[in-house]
């Protein structure tokens, strides 16, 4: 080959590397400015109580966080010890939750539900930093208003959000729904062709934290999740500190464990929360 076939091929080869590298950048700026749009969903506009008798004693609350947001959220007081502190999932509001507040009021458990900031008529734009600010000022509330031992449920990114209070605020148990070890190895699955990990903002490092909880635990993860996989549940759970319980929802996906397996899921709920809020 002549030099000058030689020049010609370094040159080629430098463009399509130069190119390829190029669209790598531009991806992970992409990535960098647009991913929370692709992480939270929030329904932002108010939400109104449920109607009827049985939710008389429901009422709405407003929390301020430190860094000055007003969130929204609902109370309800309980015939049992202690409070459930649920953080829920990416998308909707906490009008989507309705079903599982009616659960545990069945079960005589009180609950606070929070919107995080962005979500149900709560001021801001959600972060994970802005979400954790906003559990951390919901267990203060708690603390505030509703002394007692408090256990927190966390569900799918409502998971990063307990995990991280747990740390810093221990409860008296930590019950986590579909979670996953960090939101950067959930992206990485679904993505892994685009340049993921060094762009990601919000990850949750849940793996790297949970041994920091010293709280009993409840795992409960469907075996069908295709959003996040059963295999990144158990290892979290496996990185736990005991004691811990994982209860395997055989046919559930992400967001119907409790209709694949009602029995199933609100006997593990129920008897965690008699264990850990009534006999401490």
């Amino acid at each position: 080959m002549s030099v000058l076939s030689l020049a010609s091929v370094w040159r080629w080869s430098r463009l399509v590397l130069l190119t390829l590298l190029g669209a790598y950048l531009l991806l992970g700026l992409l990535a960098w400015f647009f991913q929370r749009r692709l992480i939270y969903f929030p329904a932002p506009g108010p939400v109104s109580l449920p109607e009827g008798s049985a939710w008389a004693p429901l009422r709405e609350v407003r929390i301020r966080t430190a860094d000055g947001v007003t969130l929204e959220a609902w109370y309800l007081p309980g015939e049992r010890p202690g409070t459930v502190l649920w953080l829920h999932g990416n998308a909707g509001d906490r009008g989507d939750r309705v079903s599982a507040l009616d659960a545990l009021r069945q079960r005589g458990w009180g609950v606070l539900l929070p919107d995080y900031r962005g979500y149900g008529g709560s001021e801001g734009s959600p972060s994970e930093e802005g979400l954790y600010a906003d559990a951390e000022a919901c267990a203060a509330w708690i603390e505030a208003e509703a002394p007692g031992p408090v256990v927190y449920v966390g569900s799918s990114v409502g998971s990063g959000v307990a995990v991280e209070l747990a740390v810093h605020r221990p409860p008296a148990g930590l019950i986590l729904l579909s979670p996953f070890t960090s939101l950067t190895d959930v992206a990485q699955h679904h993505y892994g062709w685009l340049p993921v990990r060094p762009f990601v903002r919000d990850r949750y490092e849940n793996v790297d934290k949970i041994a920091q909880v010293r709280a009993p635990l409840l795992v409960i993860h469907g075996d069908r999740d295709r959003i996040v996989p059963q295999t990144f549940g158990r290892r979290l759970f496996e990185a736990a500190n005991e004691p811990k319980t994982f209860v395997d929802v055989p046919g559930a996906g992400h967001n119907d464990l409790s209709l694949v397996a009602p029995t199933r899921y609100w006997g593990a709920i129920d008897g965690f929360l008699r264990e850990h809020l009534v006999q401490r």
